[in-house]
């Protein structure tokens, strides 16, 4: 009977350290791993990048989910840390909300308030991710913020009046299957020579049904790095439309393929190893 008790209270030992480890990481990643701001900053390098386009700076933010896990006041944050930054080009690659918030007209007139500080040399633009698709405010917002909306439309760029700067966006492709559609139509409309283009997608999993090579940059979110890092797994909360493409950057030969972490969360609302994050990119041509 001895052994026996010895036993079980080994056991009990044991399980009860395993519940402290695990409740430890749940509070963490709920309270402190969905807290501050990481910037992440990459350099890149395209020998077809225009001269006149030499240190183009580029902010990219994606994913904030206004209200699931960030907060107005870390929202005035970012918006802050962006404009000392002083970028060229900002750019929102969806899911500004949430479907699953209900919004009051107090809280988009504060991202309203907050998204039209954000201060740029040439333009901000947006697309819809599939939460906002869900927002029938969206449109209203992203105007009233001084951000172009970039759905499903393209825009020429240009820098001194010399070669033009390709910029294509793509409304979510979560409900129908329209990227094909929508691409043969932009380059249908476009009489003008160019020799770099960027396409800003929300779902990184669209490069599968389109002849990438057209573009030398491709930006994209929604799989918020799968939220939850894991030492040799890497991120395992994944939408069901988030293939394979958790990583932040895949290079697709001429084409480079980078994807935003993200700065909020799902409806799982937990980070680890994966702090909100935008990114800033620097590009030249060598």
């Amino acid at each position: 009977m001895a052994i026996k008790k010895v036993r079980i209270r080994k056991w009990v030992k044991i399980i009860s350290f395993l519940i402290l480890v695990i409740s430890s990481f749940c509070l963490y990643s709920r309270f402190l791993g969905t807290n501050g701001l990481v910037i992440k900053e990459r350099a890149i390098i395209d020998s077809n990048l225009p001269k006149n386009f030499y240190g183009l700076k580029i902010v990219q933010i994606s994913d904030i989910h206004y209200k699931v896990t960030t907060s107005k006041e870390e929202l005035k944050e970012i918006v802050e840390e962006i404009n000392l930054l002083k970028p060229d080009i900002v750019v929102l690659t969806g899911d500004l909300f949430d479907s699953n918030i209900k919004y009051k007209k107090n809280d988009y007139e504060d991202v309203i308030k907050l998204l039209n500080q954000i201060d740029c040399n040439i333009d901000k633009y947006a697309i819809k991710g599939e939460d906002d698709l869900k927002t029938n405010r969206w449109e209203d917002v992203i105007s009233a913020s001084n951000f172009i909306d970039l759905n499903d439309k393209h825009e020429l760029i240009y820098s001194n009046g010399l070669d033009p700067l390709l910029l294509v966006g793509i409304s979510s492709n979560y409900k129908k299957n329209h990227i094909k559609k929508t691409l043969t139509s932009i380059y249908e409309e476009i009489n003008v020579e160019y020799k770099y283009s960027i396409l800003l997608t929300h779902e990184p999993d669209v490069i599968d049904d389109i002849d990438y090579s057209k573009f030398n940059l491709i930006l994209a979110g929604h799989t918020h790095g799968g939220q939850v890092k894991l030492p040799f797994i890497g991120g395992i909360i994944k939408d069901k439309y988030a293939k394979v493409y958790t990583n932040d950057y895949y290079d697709l030969g001429n084409t480079k393929l980078y994807i935003s972490s993200g700065i909020g969360t799902s409806k799982y609302k937990f980070r680890l190893s994966n702090k909100p994050s935008f990114n800033f990119y620097r590009l030249r041509n060598n």
